[in-house]
């Protein structure tokens, strides 16, 4: 008798893992958010657009392919957190959670911190939404 996995292929899409990886790397504390400006404000635009992505990854490149991925990340971090640890939990919080819910072998991921959040940007953003 044949095993029920010969009885089909399941494909995972790039930005499943992109997804993926965007959720577990946002969640490491010390993460103010992933991508530069310039990326976060082209992904605020695309979730405006109707029928556009519910969920924007950017600042996740992936590479995917048949039974590992690659993942590249850019971080920025909130002032006082001590940069490597922080890029080394996202590691380890992207590997575990891609490879849990994938089964992809995670081969590298590589952070690039591209901005430190400060806090007197988060005190000018507060006064702009008022």
């Amino acid at each position: 008798m044949t095993d029920i996995q010969d009885r089909g292929k399941t494909t995972i899409a790039d930005v499943v893992v992109a997804k993926v990886a965007y959720l577990a790397a946002a969640d490491v504390p010390g993460v103010h958010a992933l991508g530069s400006g310039f990326s976060r404000s082209v992904g605020a635009l695309r979730q405006r657009v109707p029928g556009g992505p519910s969920t924007t990854v950017h600042g996740v490149k992936v590479e995917v392919g048949e039974k590992q991925a690659a993942v590249d990340l850019d971080l920025i971090v909130e002032y006082g957190e001590i940069i490597r640890e922080v890029a080394g939990a996202v590691r380890e919080s992207v590997i575990l959670a891609v490879e849990r819910m994938t089964g992809f072998e995670v081969v590298e991921v590589n952070t690039a911190v591209s901005d430190v959040k400060l806090p007197e940007e988060e005190e000018a953003e507060a006064e702009r939404v008022r």
